[in-house]
């Protein structure tokens, strides 16, 4: 946690956050305990909604920085586009935290979960559901490294079985903006091409798992599906059996963490003295950063009491309509 002397800076403190794409319920989440725990340090919040738009997210971080933000929170659009925002930040001497995904430039501290590690899990998950046969990926933002880590770390899981021709890739698609109804569409058009003949979907986010399996039940077909960020509907379809994990980012935690770093940074700690950062080069130019990688919570019907034991989620909201013998309902 921030020190005495910390805290005391912190009370004249901006930060202001950047947000890609505030129309997806995490974000939401993720906002609320940066704010809380501003709020907690003393220091300012404010924001700005890029709304998918990475011309926006340039032009809002600019705004930000007019309205005085002492340290900069940016959950990034896209992970080149982003640059001249950075270049503008180190030029006024204001800190960066890359939020949730990568900006590959050593100016900014890195704050994530594991991501190869999110991918890993799903994949183990759908995989001791569903051993061989044909799967779907469906992928994220084209523009977003999560989306390649996520599919390395999937891959490190199945690609032994690939190789050796149990597991057959039926289809796997990159969904613009991670839009469930995009990838809704790729659902449909892998089914289409496939003539249904899919026998587990890896989604690498719970949003996107929706729409897949939307596009599943309009054929009558009832598949392995896994997905991430623990949103609500997610886990409640997990209590309902139509999808297999959904692996839990506590955004409550994250979004806590990246305050506190902000602070620390606006107050003149270092990028390589905050409390916990690690040295990692594994981006796709293999810069060196000061990061932080949070452990993810796969949620399954054998643990589903884990998000309502957090708060995370109500239990008559996450037990709707649930099948017999999920934990905690």
């Amino acid at each position: 946690m921030i020190s005495s002397p910390m805290l005391a800076q912190a009370q004249d403190l901006t930060v202001g956050v950047s947000w890609s794409n505030f129309q997806e319920e995490r974000w939401k989440t993720d906002e609320a305990a940066i704010k809380a725990q501003l709020e907690e340090l003393g220091a300012n919040y404010i924001s700005a909604d890029a709304q998918a738009s990475a011309a926006k997210q340039l032009t809002d971080v600019e705004a930000l920085i007019a309205q005085g933000a002492d340290a900069l929170i940016i959950l990034a659009m896209d992970k080149d586009a982003i640059g001249p925002a950075i270049d503008q930040a180190d030029n006024e001497g204001i800190p960066v935290v890359g939020y949730d995904r990568l900006i590959e430039d050593d100016r900014t501290f890195y704050l994530t979960f594991d991501n190869k590690g999110v991918g890993r899990i799903i994949a183990e998950t759908v995989m001791a559901a569903q051993p061989t046969g044909n799967y779907a990926i469906i992928k994220g933002d084209k523009g977003d490294p999560n989306a390649g880590f996520l599919l390395e770390g999937m891959m490190e899981v199945i690609g032994d079985k690939v190789e050796a021709g149990e597991i057959t890739i039926a289809g796997e698609a990159f969904s613009d903006g991670w839009k469930p109804d995009n990838a809704q569409k790729n659902m449909e058009q892998i089914l289409t091409a496939a003539n249904n003949n899919v026998d587990a979907v890896l989604s690498q986010n719970d949003g996107m798992a929706g729409g897949a399996i939307a596009a599943l039940q309009a054929q009558g077909l009832d598949v392995p599906v896994g997905g991430q960020d623990g949103d609500h509907a997610a886990l409640n379809r997990v209590a309902r059996g139509e999808q297999t994990v959904s692996v839990w980012k506590n955004s409550l935690d994250l979004g806590a963490k990246a305050a506190e770093i902000a602070v620390a940074l606006a107050g003149g700690t270092s990028l390589s003295e905050v409390d916990g950062a690690v040295q990692w080069s594994g981006g796709a130019n293999g810069v060196e950063m000061n990061a932080i990688f949070l452990d993810p919570t796969p949620i399954t019907k054998d643990n589903i009491s884990a998000v309502i034991d957090a708060g995370h989620i109500a239990k008559d909201k996450v037990c709707a309509g649930a099948i017999d013998g999920v934990d905690g309902c």
